[in-house]
């Protein structure tokens, strides 16, 4: 993972562009441009959070307020009452691939277990 700027960085600072579905203060969520399901978007904070290990008490709220940002974009969408998932990774072994935690929410289909 890239300690430099991320991809996210340079989409939140507008250099490059997203396909945004939804937005807070707090919260950034674009279509990934490679889904692994009808619908996948990628929520990410709008400070960045290198892994799941960083995660503390001075950053949470952020983390609270992607779940909260989850739960209105599938209702939002109509996928609260047919089901999703939602996937952090984290480190090397986790196959987190940008160093700005961001949960992919997974939504369209039957998902299948286990997922790899």
């Amino acid at each position: 993972m890239n300690e430099q700027g991320t991809i996210f960085d340079q989409i939140l600072a507008g250099k490059i562009p997203a396909d945004v579905v939804y937005e807070d203060d707090f919260v950034l969520a674009f279509k990934d441009i490679n889904p692994q399901a009808p619908i996948h978007v990628l929520f990410i904070p709008k400070v960045r959070i290198k892994t799941h290990n960083d995660i503390d008490e001075a950053n949470m709220e952020y983390v609270n307020k992607i779940h909260l940002a989850i739960n209105q974009y599938a209702k939002q969408i109509g996928e609260d009452k047919n089901g999703y998932r939602i996937v952090m990774n984290c480190n090397e072994n986790g196959q987190q691939t940008v160093n700005h935690i961001h949960m992919h929410f997974l939504a369209g289909r039957q998902m299948e277990w286990p997922p790899g």
